[in-house]
């Protein structure tokens, strides 16, 4: 009789650790890459060569792109999700500290909630879920009057603050578009075109931008090639598949929870490393968020306690 093969659960915990410490840590990288690359110019970097990297490893194993009908929704995807999204919170940090982004970007679930308009009868009849939205906006509306030091107040500081709320509504829109264009191909086949298309749009926007006026890679700190480095070892093909391996052998539920940890990390490491200023009103707008999010969460937690005990007892 063939056994089920056991996952070691050091490889388990090294993958979670990706998902929750390394993703939280590239905030901090952005910064350092930021102090010699243009914003989109050193996301279209990014994005170009972890997918070009990625493209190449499936090709090496014989693996064809997807289909045509789902070719397009996965290169509308990672646009939307990694430039709309993370290239948005690059440019937004640079008026704006590391840790301040992350906390800002940690409402995404809620921002799911706002847009998955087919399931709002079952998300608004939920006490958990409507509580925990009215908790977590009530953090975004402390943090955006209050969470910005007076010394670092500005109309560009509030405007990134908003961008970087945008930007959380695009990654959500783009993760609706994939959903259920999987194919014939590997999630890391589909995951090289949403990289490669974010990269190419990202360079475009960059010329648009006329961020290439002045820029030479020759003129490139080791600070900023280091971040950008992380950037695409660590944060784009480290932390990304083993988020996307974690999809295979864990409930979405669990794997979630990337989004308390995230930011917490962001906020430390920016204290830490480049010593951003942390007051106690960014740290209550952080509280108040993750609480509004677990909130939205209890239901699924629920649903999975439910079927687990229900599965034993059969």
């Amino acid at each position: 009789m063939r056994t089920q093969k056991t996952i070691p659960p050091l490889l388990v915990a090294f993958a979670f650790f990706n998902i929750y410490i390394v993703w939280g840590s590239t905030y901090l990288a952005v910064i350092f890459g930021l102090k010699s690359f243009p914003p989109f110019i050193l996301v279209g970097t990014r994005y170009l060569v972890a997918g070009l990297l990625m493209l190449a490893w499936c090709k090496l194993k014989g693996e064809a792109l997807p289909e045509k009908k789902f070719l397009w929704r996965h290169a509308l995807s990672g646009t939307l999700m990694l430039v709309g999204g993370t290239g948005m919170i690059a440019w937004a940090e640079q008026y704006i500290s590391s840790g301040q982004a992350a906390i800002l970007v940690a409402t995404e679930p809620l921002m799911f909630l706002l847009i998955d308009r087919a399931r709002w009868p079952e998300y608004f009849s939920n006490k958990f879920i409507v509580a925990g939205l009215i908790i977590g906006f009530t953090g975004i509306f402390l943090f955006l009057k209050l969470g910005v030091p007076p010394a670092h107040q500005s109309p560009m500081a509030t405007i990134a603050s908003v961008v970087i709320l945008f930007s959380a509504l695009l990654w959500v829109f783009g993760s609706l578009i994939i959903k259920g264009s999987q194919g014939k191909s590997s999630t890391v086949m589909n995951a090289s075109v949403q990289l490669l298309a974010a990269g190419i749009a990202a360079t475009i926007i960059a010329f648009c931008k006329s961020e290439q006026v002045g820029f030479s890679f020759s003129a490139v700190t080791f600070e900023a090639w280091a971040g950008l480095i992380f950037l695409i070892v660590m944060g784009s093909l480290v932390a990304y598949l083993s988020f996307v391996w974690l999809l295979t052998i864990k409930p979405p539920a669990i794997i979630s929870t990337h989004t308390y940890v995230n930011p917490v990390v962001a906020v430390f490491l920016g204290w830490l490393f480049i010593r951003e200023e942390v007051n106690m009103a960014q740290l209550l707008s952080l509280v108040v968020i993750l609480a509004g999010i677990l909130l939205v969460n209890v239901p699924g937690y629920l649903k999975r306690t439910s079927k687990t005990e229900n599965a034993e007892t059969v």
